[in-house]
């Protein structure tokens, strides 16, 4: 929470910030709500493993550049980017999340978000998406076919308010150990096509939303 509620401060410089030994990020620059630009070029997160809440209501920021953000050892990245609702795009393509256990509300009110590309996120241990694309009221796809969802607990609100949503791949997703999924798929665009590996998942999504089209991928 270094820089929390820092609600009037417009800009940073952190070119010279030695932060190889942190271990704890949560909440750094939380409620910035004045930044609009964010360089963090020289940021070394190496040994980085709580994110969570990073940049949450950063509501002014247009540009972060996290192309440097080494994350191969960080745990939680609940609410990283929640409520930056200035933000187009997020680059997280050089993301390391193979040890993120936790990512609910990460993109959460990210309403301006037009493109964000996973394809490279491991899920593999997360147990918590809730909230994840909550409020993404801008995006029109999400390729989540390489989302390991096997160990999810909790997709509540998941992607709500997703209005709109024209296509959703959930093509390895398998909602076996989901035991909270209420508002998961709520006030999601009712014309979304909504693709996903079998008969299981998508009745399992139809019990939640009768309204959305379900494909099974093999038979699209």
């Amino acid at each position: 929470n270094m820089f929390y509620n820092c609600s009037s401060l417009t800009s940073l410089d952190l070119k010279n910030f030695d932060t190889t030994n942190v271990i704890n990020m949560s909440g750094i620059f939380q409620n910035c709500s004045s930044l609009t630009n964010l360089n963090l070029t020289n940021f070394n997160t190496q040994n980085a493993t709580n994110m969570s809440n990073m940049f949450s209501g950063c509501k002014s920021l247009t540009n972060v550049d996290l192309k440097n953000f080494d994350t191969k050892n960080a745990t939680l990245m609940n609410g990283m980017f929640s409520g930056c609702s200035s933000l187009t795009s997020i680059n997280v393509g050089n993301f390391n999340t193979q040890n993120v256990t936790n990512m609910a509300s990460m993109f959460y009110n990210c309403s301006l978000l037009e493109e964000l590309n996973l394809t490279s996120f491991d899920t593999s241990l997360v147990t918590n998406m809730s909230s994840l694309f909550y409020n993404c009221s801008s995006l029109t796809k999400l390729d989540l076919k390489n989302f390991d969802t096997t160990m999810v607990t909790d997709i509540n609100s998941m992607f709500r308010n997703c209005t709109k949503l024209e296509n959703l791949y959930l093509d390895k997703a398998d909602f076996s150990s989901v035991t909270n999924s209420s508002n998961a798929f709520n006030s999601i665009n009712k014309n979304v096509n909504i693709y996903v590996k079998d008969e299981k998942v998508k009745e399992f999504i139809h019990n939640l939303n009768n309204n959305v089209n379900v494909i099974i991928s093999n038979e699209a």
